[in-house]
């Protein structure tokens, strides 16, 4: 069976974002906050139970599938029968078709991660690493590093209503949005687009993936397992996670904001446009005998060249 068209049974249960509570200021004047969702969905595997994840609710069938896949728990889709999320007891069931063989040892030793939320995994994927292959002529031109970046500044999403989230989106390497997930952890926003990407049949060599957390082993090593060569981010890096991404091959942005970025990694997959720089720089610069007020004026999707831009949609922006 052709495990691209394949999808297992699925339930449509994505849980309300977000919560309305009242606030109090400073002065004693109340208000309604909306805050983001968080709810616990524990994962149930043949009736066995696996794991608890605190997720936003969102995509949990992608959650699940992603976490299953990213935990090198399940190898195909075509192994799952059937992922039913029912939110009245804050559980997932999953229906494989063989079982997993030797669930309970390899799922006995786990590891806390530094993802917020307290993301886990399960001992062994470290030695998986030495395997994965990254392509090595793919390669990210500097002006799509920028249609990213600005494509994500002008985002909508759940951080400019509520805080208190990680975004984590999926690009073509022309600058296409393809997937956009949010969490209450970074490490859930990554496993549901996994998720995505095996039920729509979508390969990561070439493609960019973008977290607005840091970037540590864990992210590396998922990012790595989807077979994506590209981790942009607007924060920093670990130890750990630079040792990883330099072990598999990956290309690592740091601090990815407006015109600046930090390579860090696999600086060969990268292509430096000058001239690319230069337009970003001519775009924020006031106008000859124009307007000083104008001068450092953020460049908006409107005004931006077309090759530093997600189109004339507006998009979003992250923590």
């Amino acid at each position: 069976m052709n495990e691209q068209r394949y999808r297992p049974q699925l339930s449509q249960a994505s849980a309300s974002l977000t919560h309305e509570v009242t606030a109090i200021d400073e002065r004693g004047r109340r208000s309604a906050l909306h805050i983001p969702a968080e709810r616990p969905l524990t994962v149930y595997v043949d009736k066995r139970e696996l794991v608890t994840l605190m997720t936003l609710g969102g995509a949990p069938e992608a959650l699940t599938l992603g976490y299953l896949r990213n935990q090198r728990l399940v190898r195909t889709l075509h192994d799952i029968v059937a992922v039913q999320v029912d939110w009245s007891v804050d559980a997932v069931a999953v229906t494989t078709r063989k079982g997993i063989a030797g669930i309970e040892e390899r799922t006995a030793k786990k590891v806390v991660t530094t993802g917020c939320g307290q993301g886990s995994v399960f001992g062994g994927l470290m030695d998986e690493v030495d395997r994965i292959h990254l392509p090595a002529d793919a390669r990210l031109t500097q002006s799509v590093v920028y249609r990213i970046v600005e494509t994500i500044r002008t985002q909508q999403s759940i951080y400019k209503q509520a805080g208190s989230v990680h975004g984590c989106a999926l690009f073509s390497n022309s600058g296409e949005l393809l997937y956009f997930v949010e969490d209450v952890g970074r490490h859930n926003a990554v496993d549901a687009i996994a998720g995505l990407m095996w039920l729509d049949g979508v390969t990561g060599e070439d493609k960019v993936f973008y977290t607005t957390g840091r970037l540590t082993s864990e992210m590396v090593i998922k990012g790595a397992q989807m077979g994506i060569p590209f981790l942009l981010s607007r924060s920093g890096t670990t130890q750990m996670g630079h040792m990883v991404a330099e072990k598999v091959g990956m290309s690592l942005l740091a601090r990815c904001t407006g015109r600046h970025f930090l390579l860090l990694s696999g600086a060969e997959r990268l292509v430096f446009e000058p001239e690319a720089l230069e337009m970003y720089d001519t775009l924020r610069r006031p106008r000859e005998g124009g307007d000083p007020s104008s001068a450092g004026t953020t460049a908006t999707p409107a005004n931006l060249d077309p090759r530093l831009r997600g189109g004339d949609e507006v998009l979003m922006s992250c923590p």
